[in-house]
């Protein structure tokens, strides 16, 4: 099947494509808010209904929490390979709202750019790969390759509901390759495909130091501050040189061989994050590059802090609760269970006394890397190649998809991640955004993935 006939087809449907690509991006599916549990239903229901219009058998997998949608097609036969391709149809929470430009659940078209929350991560990745399925149904008649689709609604929020059902679902996604369409290139006209993601933990405190909001000029001097309390202990947990200062953080890390680090392209002027995202101080850890520090390395970032008052104007006060949100990446062959224990630990240790602390856990999964030699890796690359006219680099990602390493022990797959985002999309973020050149490159690479793959290369 050459782009010729790919490019043409998308063309012809371009108009129902971005219809169907606002109404799926008008779905508030935020799931880290139990008040959006309705639009979660609606969202999955009408996901199931447009894959089943596509051609495909498909059902909702009900979860303790919210539902996946389960595809399939095995109709290839059983001398062809099967792919399974994972998705979330969730997105992030939209604060602060008072910074976004439009409705972040009202898409707008900027040149050529789709802003809306969920217009990248991942509504934007999933879309243009259903629409690979369905044009490789127009264009051949039926699926090259056998094909499996799960598509969960909590990967931004743990994947609990997903975890929860796999030992029960394992043969239903069983499959030669698993392909994720959920990460970025570091340019646009850059061909790559990812070989790994980083692992997550994310935690929070809560340090309580009196019953109630304090007069500041009564108890200031008497009372410590719970604010206090939190700047001191998050200011031991790193070095200057941005190396955590948490014990046994970094026992496990294996660090690239040299051999391993020819594998991959970490070249990438520092200037290009301050034009894209205006960043001009940088905070890894000093000795390596910003790619290598962002692919190889473990963080530790807090990602949310606050106590006492926000309000207009001023309150003289001494709060009586501190909060901070932080999150861990990990690479691989560190423990998630283990990395939680030992901050919560240090923690403790460095409580003032007197203070109370509270210690709350969100989720965690395992840092995954892909073989350079398997055949989806191969096929991706390839697809790329084609797409792009040039030769397809080999990245790793920073950010992380926690579910896909439980995925991978239940059914011991090739597994290569592949995408068109880019660090400007603002995805988690304000004005999030996703532009129509790279819906419609998707579109062709996942068609070309899916094709190369039933052949074998």
């Amino acid at each position: 099947m050459n782009l010729y006939s790919l490019d043409a087809w998308f063309e012809k449907e371009r108009k129902n494509i971005v219809e169907d690509y606002f109404t799926f991006l008008r779905f508030s599916s935020i799931s880290a808010d139990p008040s959006f549990k309705k639009e979660m239903n609606n969202c999955a229901n009408w996901l199931l209904d447009y894959v089943k219009k596509i051609g495909m058998q498909v059902e909702l997998l009900p979860t303790p929490t919210v539902p996946v949608v389960y595809a399939q097609d095995l109709t290839a036969g059983k001398d062809k390979p099967t792919l399974l391709i994972y998705g979330h149809y969730d997105v992030q929470p939209t604060d602060p709202l008072e910074e976004w430009e439009n409705d972040p659940f009202d898409p707008k078209e900027k040149d050529g750019e789709i802003y809306a929350r969920g217009a990248q991560d991942n509504k934007g990745q999933l879309w243009y790969s259903l629409q690979a399925i369905r044009a490789l149904y127009a264009l051949l008649g039926k699926l090259p390759v056998n094909v499996r689709l799960c598509i969960e609604g909590e990967e931004e929020y743990s994947s609990s509901g997903l975890i929860s059902i796999l030992p029960q679902i394992k043969e239903k996604l069983k499959a030669d390759g698993l392909l994720v369409p959920d990460v970025d290139i570091v340019h646009k006209d850059v061909p790559a495909i990812t070989l790994g993601t980083r692992g997550i933990v994310a935690m929070e405190i809560e340090l309580i130091g009196s019953s109630t909001d304090l007069h500041s000029g009564l108890y200031g001097g008497i009372a410590f501050n719970p604010n206090r309390s939190l700047i001191q202990m998050l200011s031991q947990c790193w070095e200057e040189s941005g190396k955590v200062l948490i014990p046994h953080f970094y026992d496990d890390v294996l660090p690239l061989t040299e051999e391993e680090k020819k594998q991959f392209d970490f070249t990438l002027d520092p200037k290009y994050y301050e034009k894209q995202v205006g960043i001009s101080v940088f905070g890894g850890e000093k000795g390596y590059q910003p790619l290598e520090a962002s692919w190889t390395r473990p963080t530790f970032e807090v990602n949310g802090i606050g106590g006492g008052y926000f309000g207009k104007g001023f309150k003289t006060i001494i709060p009586a609760k501190a909060i901070a949100k932080f999150s861990c990446r990990l690479v691989p062959n560190q423990d998630p269970k283990r990395i939680v224990s030992l901050i919560r630990d240090f923690l403790e240790k460095n409580l003032p006394n007197g203070i109370k602390m509270g210690f709350k856990e969100y989720g965690q999964g395992r840092a995954v890397r892909g073989s350079l030699t398997s055949t989806i890796a191969k096929s991706a690359s390839l697809a790329y190649q084609e797409v792009f006219g040039k030769p397809c680099k080999k990245i790793l990602s920073g950010g992380s998809v926690p579910v896909i390493a439980d995925i991978l022990k239940e059914i011991q797959a090739e597994v290569v991640m592949m995408g068109m985002g880019l660090n400007s999309d603002n995805i988690h973020a304000p004005n999030e955004h996703f532009g129509l050149d790279r819906l419609k490159k998707g579109f062709l690479v996942m068609a070309k993935t899916v094709e190369n793959f039933g052949i074998g290369k």
